[in-house]
């Protein structure tokens, strides 16, 4: 059914004139992508609000006509939510399935499983402070012993068995996720920038877990950052960046963006 949604998504052509996407001439303080995009915040295992989401977002391009629209996902498919395994795959499913439409960006909890599967006894335990044990267990791995005073070898030992569960060809995509996607004056990151340096010379660690002065300096190059990881009461659009995040695994909001290329956003709500 999801791929179902996906095609009409993707497959529909707009019947406008294609001035009328054009940035508008005082747009230069508003983010313009090239082509209409949606910049989808945290799921965290909500597979249940990313088909509501897929639903918006198809209503809302029928209503704007938009052509070839550009999806983007800023991370943090797993952890936390119970379905974890589920969404992984769909994100998987979607991008190798829409190469040119649909990007999914890496998520600081992707990378602590990536960190987890390559040193399990060290990294094993910050990942299980931040949601890990949902993710394991969509995967039918068990944690038991993970989170009541585990044993050295036990995380070794859930290491080897996520391993196997994992469908053939995950730890390869997932260590190839992008860090960032651009187009005209938006980009999208999963968690911040520092606004002190340009775009393309920000470190993954930044680009991954954010930086003190993203929320409160702003930009000088007049780039908007749309970006997840810090939950928000509401979604917000103000001085350069676009929060995307409302912590859908505990409140079932997920939140999208859309924007036009001449700078009018919407948000999108579960």
């Amino acid at each position: 059914m999801m791929l179902k949604a996906m095609r009409s998504i993707l497959g529909r052509k707009s019947k406008t004139n294609p001035a009328a996407d054009r940035p508008a001439a005082d747009a230069q303080d508003l983010p313009c992508p090239a082509q209409a995009t949606y910049i989808i915040g945290d799921i965290h295992g909500r597979a249940d609000l990313l088909e509501l989401m897929l639903e918006l977002i198809d209503a809302h391009i029928g209503g704007t006509a938009a052509e070839n629209p550009q999806l983007v996902f800023v991370g943090d498919y797993i952890d936390l939510g119970a379905d974890s395994a589920v969404v992984l795959a769909r994100m998987r499913e979607l991008q190798e399935s829409y190469p040119d439409n649909v990007t999914c960006l890496m998520g600081n909890h992707e990378r602590m499983m990536l960190d987890f599967l390559a040193d399990p006894a060290t990294r094993g335990p910050r990942w299980m402070r931040a949601g890990a044990a949902e993710t394991l267990r969509s995967f039918g791995v068990a944690t038991a012993d993970l989170e009541n005073g585990a044993e050295f070898d036990a995380f070794p030992a859930a290491a080897h068995s996520l391993r196997r569960r994992l469908p053939k060809g995950t730890v390869p995509w997932l260590e190839n996720l992008p860090l960032s996607w651009t187009s005209g004056n938006l980009w999208a990151v999963h968690a911040g920038a520092d606004p002190a340096h340009q775009m393309d010379e920000q470190s993954a660690r930044v680009l991954l877990w954010g930086h003190p002065e993203f929320d409160g300096a702003t930009r000088a190059d007049g780039v908007w950052v749309a970006h997840g990881h810090t939950e928000m009461d509401a979604p917000l659009a103000h001085e350069g960046r676009i929060a995307t995040d409302t912590g859908a695994w505990r409140t079932g909001r997920l939140t999208a963006c859309a924007i036009r290329p001449d700078g009018r956003y919407d948000f999108l709500q579960t």
